[in-house]
């Protein structure tokens, strides 16, 4: 298994931000943080990137689960989606928590990984 789950999805950059976060919505996510990579390379490095977006989506139910699991598992959240051009075409990447996981080495995160895993799913289906 790969450590994401990624799609070309057919809406345009912004588009797609809107849609994500939408569909993220519908599966209990909210968005707590959005970091513009191409902007802060151009600020930080003068550098042009792509247009490339990282949010950093949480689904409180679960974050308060794992947490109770597993008490230092914040530094692997939120779940992070990445919103991408890539040639002509947009492409949407989310982690897979199932992977992330496995590093943890908490075999009562599995449950929860999974449960997470098909509503991330579910978000990238619906795009």
């Amino acid at each position: 298994m790969s450590y994401h789950n990624s799609k070309l999805v057919n809406y345009s950059f912004d588009e797609a931000i809107t849609k994500v976060t939408d569909e993220l919505k519908k599966e209990g996510f909210g968005v707590l943080t959005e970091i513009d990579v191409k902007e802060t390379l151009k600020k930080k490095l003068d550098v042009d990137f792509r247009k490339y977006k990282i949010l950093g989506a949480c689904n409180p139910t679960f974050a308060h689960k794992a947490l109770q699991v597993e008490e230092t598992l914040g530094v692997l959240l939120p779940c992070n989606v990445v919103i991408q051009e890539k040639d002509d075409k947009v492409q949407v990447s989310i982690v897979n928590p199932i992977e992330s996981m496995k590093s943890v080495g908490n075999e009562a995160l599995n449950e929860i990984a999974g449960e997470i895993g098909a509503k991330l799913e579910r978000v990238l289906e619906n795009l």
